[in-house]
């Protein structure tokens, strides 16, 4: 699941340099794309592209040359690994049609937090339930936990408090109390003591099981308001 969510998020002009054939992408080519901000065409323009370096370097010897999508490589003042992924942000002083193009590496979250994009997602491999919480990107860790189940209490009964990081978690089909299971680590008897709330994302449902990838959407349809009323 970690490699097809990690190959999806991937801007399609850089999946070949970057993901092997691997079984696990058998059959990715039938699923739907994304089609985000960052990923562009190469008609398309935005002064911010995901690219990977190439192994040819430019002919004054210094500097590297980034595939972004384009007609032509873009020319950075650094050496770097070839192969790598970057994100680049391109000299604005040169026009859109240049056939030779300059600019910067940035860190990847540049174009969402000075540019204002929506810049695709980062995927993290958890070993067990508690890894996901214990070992957040963040130096605080997670601030508001939610749990979501059918035996939750409904979203329609609750107000968020404001955060600065929210941790959403989902089950299997055979729910949390699966994934609390199989961690020895965990002492807790109930899924529901790990998170701030435990909530069911979809009040009188009419299925008995419903799919991760429907309960993601859901649930963050119905979190949006709460979300952004208490953080914008």
């Amino acid at each position: 699941m970690g490699r097809i969510l990690q190959y999806v998020e991937c801007p399609q002009y850089l999946r070949k340099h970057l993901f092997p054939v691997h079984k696990d992408l058998e059959f990715a080519g039938i699923l739907n794309p994304l089609d985000s901000v960052h990923h562009l065409r190469s008609n398309e323009f935005c002064w911010y592209r995901e690219g990977v370096v190439n192994r040819t370097r430019p002919k004054n010897g210094t500097g590297s040359l980034i595939n972004v999508g384009l007609k032509s490589d873009v020319y950075v003042d650094k050496h770097l690994n070839a192969g790598v992924r970057v994100t680049v942000k391109l000299d604005q002083k040169y026009p859109e049609c240049a056939t030779k193009m300059r600019g910067i590496v940035v860190a990847p979250h540049v174009p969402r937090t000075i540019g204002g994009l929506y810049w695709g997602y980062n995927v993290r491999l958890a070993r067990s339930l508690g890894c996901v919480m214990s070992e957040s990107p963040f130096k605080k860790g997670y601030d508001l936990k939610i749990g979501t189940s059918e035996k939750g209490t409904s979203v329609d009964e609750v107000q968020l408090p404001k955060f600065q990081h929210l941790l959403i978690v989902f089950g299997g089909l055979d729910g949390l109390e699966a994934s609390l299971k199989a961690d020895t680590a965990l002492s807790v008897e109930e899924p529901r003591f790990l998170f701030d709330y435990y909530l069911n994302m979809c009040p009188s449902q009419g299925s008995k099981v419903i799919r991760t990838e429907e309960a993601v959407v859901i649930s963050l349809a119905m979190l949006r308001p709460q979300i952004e009323s208490v953080n914008w």
